[in-house]
């Protein structure tokens, strides 16, 4: 009788230990308040900056009937799609930098991780497509209007969807599959996979097997696209006779390369890579940068370096004096 007791109360142990989590605490940059109110408007700026930017960007697009291509009509996609991106945890960071509770619900963090895979994954398959798109127009311009006809645009932007919501469904079921029972707090601003499985008691060896080999095969393709669509460009740019026709070309390849670099840079970094070599507080300046302040750079490396889109900008000014 005192060895089946023994046994009840190891039981009953074990069970309390592992009781569900109901809620997450998201711990932070600091619990410096002084640093965190400077932080606040920090953030909110760059949150700002990225609605205004990425959204007015989406309306640029929509509004005049000179950016009324595939190429911009993908633009406007990837700039809605940061300002989703960005939408989806900075809020929440501006309330924590600023609140004593930093509690996040169980439900609230599995949506705000798959939304972030959602459009994190979103955004590279988009890339993607823009890549493709540069090189239709560039290789073969007489045949571009037939060959991203609506009738392959819209196929591409559905897939990027499709793509980043199956993607992210895999890693959220993967991760809220597993029982977090030592400890609520996350070493992060918001839910990401990596913090998450650091908390967890359980065995995380295949999700981290699932995150490397999906992020790394998802990533291989995107980068091989990429590649492959600017080696036929960079062929069809040495074929040219016209300069200026070169340098219109060349500046709005950089742009995009520049985009897709950063991007996938840091992704790399962060996803594809041994899981020995995490530091959750290293890495979370880095899933910050990729995060929000791509977010907010990509209507500045976008619109800035694009010849159409400065000429409609400033016809749009010169409109607004002139009223």
């Amino acid at each position: 009788m005192s060895v089946l007791s023994s046994d009840l109360e190891s039981y009953s142990i074990q069970l309390k230990n592992l009781t569900r989590v109901t809620m997450f605490i998201l711990r932070g940059f600091t619990d410096n308040i002084e640093l965190n109110i400077s932080l606040f408007f920090l953030f909110l700026a760059i949150y700002l900056f990225t609605l205004i930017g990425n959204l007015g960007l989406v309306i640029l697009v929509i509004g005049d009937s000179q950016l009324h291509n595939p190429m911009y009509h993908f633009l406007s996609v990837l700039s809605f799609m940061d300002a989703c991106l960005s939408s989806v945890f900075t809020p929440k960071i501006l309330v924590n930098l600023l609140a004593e509770n930093k509690a996040i619900s169980f439900l609230g963090c599995a949506m705000q991780m798959f939304l972030l895979v959602t459009f994190g994954t979103t955004e590279c398959f988009l890339l993607a497509a823009m890549a493709y798109d540069h090189y239709v127009a560039i290789y073969n311009p007489l045949l571009y209007s037939i060959n991203m006809s609506p009738g392959v645009c819209v196929p591409l932007i559905t897939a990027s969807y499709v793509g980043g919501i199956l993607h992210a469904a895999l890693h959220t079921e993967a991760t809220f599959s597993l029982v977090f029972c030592a400890s609520n707090e996350i070493r992060h601003v918001f839910c990401d996979i990596l913090p998450l499985l650091a908390i967890s008691c359980s065995d995380t060896h295949i999700n981290q097997l699932l995150l490397f080999y999906f992020v790394g095969y998802i990533e291989i393709i995107i980068i091989s696209v990429v590649l492959i669509s600017y080696g036929f460009i960079l062929l069809a740019i040495l074929r040219m006779l016209s300069a200026e026709g070169r340098q219109k070309v060349f500046s709005t390849c950089v742009s995009h390369l520049t985009g897709v670099s950063i991007y996938h840079g840091t992704i790399l970094f962060m996803y594809v890579r041994p899981s020995c070599s995490y530091a959750l507080d290293h890495d979370m300046i880095v899933s910050v940068f990729y995060t929000v302040v791509i977010a907010m750079l990509n209507p500045i490396i976008y619109s800035l370096r694009n010849k159409d889109v400065k000429e409609v900008m400033k016809k749009l000014f010169k409109k607004k004096l002139l009223y």
